[in-house]
């Protein structure tokens, strides 16, 4: 890169600022590039051409200047007002992909310091029209582009793959509780099988109190945010232990629900979140987690929340408890737990699989841009890398229960992970 020359984006691009109010544009046949990740459309087209298009207002705005996104986008195409495109004036020049990606390597060191106010930082077309870009040839832009785009298809695999391996084992596990044979379980009312627990923590707005929350969609309980007892207006907290099943009263209609993991055991909810304590002689928490964690059940939930604003509808403790699930023998619920235990653990395997997933594109592209490194020494490495890991999760039997039992049993006998894991 360092024998590349550096050239002004105001000699490459033709940059202007974008044509349409985002929230006046009318749907149409055109795409319409925003600060989201996907585009909308309009019905009128502003651009046409090979072009990068960049947000000229800060992501997090309150005097702090941040990017999240560009776009690159090729044809005929609108383009938000608070946003610019930079289309190239001479595509047998430089290829917009190329400049795409190196300003989305070096936008924290190109861009974001470019951007200046005190409330709406924002950018200056003429601040981004004399940026300068290292410019090979375009033989060289277009090797540089397949490689990152061929990486970028890879780990789009290896995502795509593993949420399907997941989707697969989820769908296992529910049979245990909504299969055939779910009609011969005993239906129970949930007050056999939990008790409501009173708040326990009286506030002191001198301490601060660290907030588990509950994500809406079957995505269970998570750790949130650290909150003094000045900044709300609670006088009375519930403390959450590992095992405990909560929810919001607002949400629950719309999946909120779960069991209390370990790592929010100790922390604490708002009195909008009722906490009960699992009767495990009756039912596990796992059984429960599963059970209201997928989405055959919601409607069954809003049917019980009141509220004339159906946004606003809240499930009471009361009609909670007298809500009846079908509940399956202890031998069954066993077996179920012994499964979402070894789905757990591969979920986490993939979690630190999709952690260095996100983290491979951009570090090849620091490693291209940002360390003034030539591509070519790089490339084999990153795509092997994708390869090797997408050989790793492919499916490549149909996953089923016994099969989940022989990983779970492999784990167990300490087997290395690409034994354990074979077949998935």
């Amino acid at each position: 890169m360092n024998k590349w020359p550096t050239v002004p984006m105001a000699d490459l691009f033709t940059i202007e600022k974008g044509k349409v109010g985002i929230k006046a544009a009318v749907p149409g046949k055109y795409p319409l590039v925003t600060t989201g990740e996907r585009f909308l459309s309009h019905e009128e087209a502003h651009f046409c051409g090979d072009a990068v298009v960049i947000p000229m207002i800060s992501a997090t705005g309150h005097g702090h200047a941040s990017i999240k996104r560009l776009h690159h986008i090729q044809g005929t195409f609108a383009v938000g007002s608070i946003l610019c495109a930079c289309v190239a004036k001479d595509e047998n020049r430089v290829s917009a992909r190329y400049a795409y990606l190196y300003l989305l390597a070096m936008k924290d060191a190109l861009l974001v310091p470019l951007m200046q106010g005190s409330a709406n930082v924002s950018l200056k077309l003429t601040d981004i029209a004399t940026i300068e870009i290292p410019l090979p040839s375009l033989p060289e832009q277009r090797a540089i582009v397949a490689k990152l785009d061929e990486l970028s298809d890879k780990t789009a695999q290896i995502s795509a793959h593993m949420d399907a391996v997941e989707a697969d084992a989820d769908a296992l596990i529910r049979t245990y509780l909504f299969g055939e044979q779910a009609d011969g379980y005993e239906k129970r009312k949930m007050s056999e099988l939990v008790s409501l627990r009173s708040t326990d923590v009286t506030v002191d707005s001198a301490q601060e109190y660290r907030f588990a929350g509950v994500y809406s969609f079957g995505r269970g309980v998570f750790a949130s945010a650290v909150k003094s007892g000045s900044d709300f207006a609670y006088e009375r907290l519930s403390t959450v232990n590992a095992g405990d099943f909560t929810y919001p009263k607002l949400m629950a209609w719309e999946g909120a629900l779960g069991v209390v993991p370990p790592e929010c055991d100790g922390m604490v909810v708002s009195p909008e979140f009722p906490v009960f304590t699992v009767n495990t002689d009756a039912v596990l928490p796992e059984v429960l987690d599963v059970y209201f964690r997928t989405p055959l059940i919601w409607p069954e939930l809003a049917a019980l929340s009141g509220g004339t604003n159906v946004r606003r509808r809240r499930l009471q403790p009361s009609n909670f408890l007298a809500y009846k699930m079908s509940v399956p023998p202890m031998s069954v619920q066993t077996k179920l737990r012994d499964l979402k235990m070894s789905v757990d653990a591969l979920k986490a395997k993939h979690c630190a699989i999709r952690q260095s997933n996100t983290a491979l594109l951009p570090a090849t592209l620091e490693r291209i841009f940002g360390r003034h490194r030539t591509p070519t020494a790089q490339r084999g490495e990153t795509t092997d890398l994708a390869h090797h890991v997408l050989d790793k999760v492919k499916t490549k039997k149909p996953l089923t229960i016994e099969k989940m039992n022989d990983i779970a049993s492999a784990s167990r006998a300490g087997r290395p992970d690409d034994e354990a894991q074979r077949g998935i």
